[in-house]
């Protein structure tokens, strides 16, 4: 049977783009025929997280929204990065077979420099420790967005050296994309807590009303016809709806006149599609937060199972290298 394997950043609070970008894709997976792995990347998380008591709430919250979006543990494997502390002798031993140059042209290391940010070596190691996290588990396919492309490429990278140096020990998986590779944020840019442009998967009232009116929209009338691909708010629309009922939304903004629909009527509806889609999701997640022990049961449990995969990658590389 084939294994699946992501990790999701402990980011908090996880918003529209975290669940069609993956998320989704993830929940999706567990009706597919093999293994199901997810971690919750809190050793990733340290480059830019400095409190302690704020990571554990961004774990519990990761969690938390993974279980109430529809992850089920019976189905799929869900634990805490640091829980397999044998990903980190992975990764000293795939250090040693990685060229300072892959490293630098990584784009999560390039980013930072191009900003003027004096990057540390816990970024500029963080590839190899992704990798290490990958080919820990033997996994077949790795669901991502397209942002992290480059990362699934460094771990088959690293994989082919290894094995080019000791054997047949890590297993080169393959990336699988996420539907939507961009999920836009209100301003019409990729969807990012760090940008400010967010709407969070669970909101819900005022609040969600209040997020909705911040998406951008022009100052064209509704009885202006329009290219539904100029409209930002029909691309939130095209990810909540039918086709039919899209259609209909795409057909009545290309024709416009006194069917034109105003910029408020799409409002109103992805209010209530937000609201429709993610219902009895904020309702499990309320029970789960009452409920932490059964939180951490879950988390135990998968980090048994992934530990045990992990500690037998472990080994066969120690042993390759000498080390056994």
């Amino acid at each position: 049977m084939k294994t699946y394997l992501s990790g999701i950043q402990p980011s908090g609070l996880q918003h529209l783009g975290n669940y069609f970008g993956a998320i989704e894709q993830h929940i999706r997976l567990q009706g597919e025929q093999g293994h199901q792995f997810y971690f919750i990347a809190d050793y990733h998380a340290l480059t830019t997280v400095r409190d302690p008591g704020e990571l554990r709430d961004r774990v519990r919250e990761t969690a938390v929204t993974y279980l109430a979006l529809g992850l089920d543990p019976e189905r799929a494997v869900l634990f805490k990065q640091s829980d397999v502390p044998e990903v980190c002798e992975l990764t000293w031993l795939l250090a040693n077979q990685c060229g300072m140059g892959l490293l630098e042209r990584a784009h999560s290391y390039k980013d930072k420099v191009a900003k003027g940010i004096s990057p540390h070596a816990g970024l500029f190691l963080y590839p190899v420790l992704m990798a290490a996290d990958i080919l820990a588990y033997d996994s077949d396919f790795v669901p991502v967005g397209a942002d992290q492309k480059q990362h699934v490429e460094i771990a088959r990278d690293l994989a082919g050296s290894f094995n080019n140096a000791y054997g047949e020990v890590f297993r080169v998986p393959e990336v699988v994309f996420s539907r939507h590779q961009k999920v836009p944020g209100v301003d019409g840019e990729k969807m990012s807590k760090s940008y400010g442009n967010d709407i969070w998967v669970f909101e819900t009232g005022k609040k969600l009303k209040k997020a909705v009116g911040r998406i951008v929209t022009d100052s064209r009338a509704p009885a202006d016809p329009k290219d539904p691909s100029s409209v930002l708010l029909y691309a939130f629309l095209e990810l909540f709806l039918e086709a039919d009922e899209l259609a209909s939304w795409a057909g009545r903004l290309r024709a416009g006149g006194v069917d034109g629909p105003g910029y408020g009527h799409l409002k109103v509806r992805l209010i209530e599609a937000v609201e429709e889609r993610f219902r009895g999701a904020r309702e499990r997640r309320a029970e789960l937060l009452a409920d932490p022990a059964q939180v951490d049961a879950v988390l135990a449990a998968g980090a048994a199972r992934a530990r045990a995969r992990a500690v037998a990658t472990r080994d066969r590389a120690l042993a390759a290298c000498g080390l056994r």
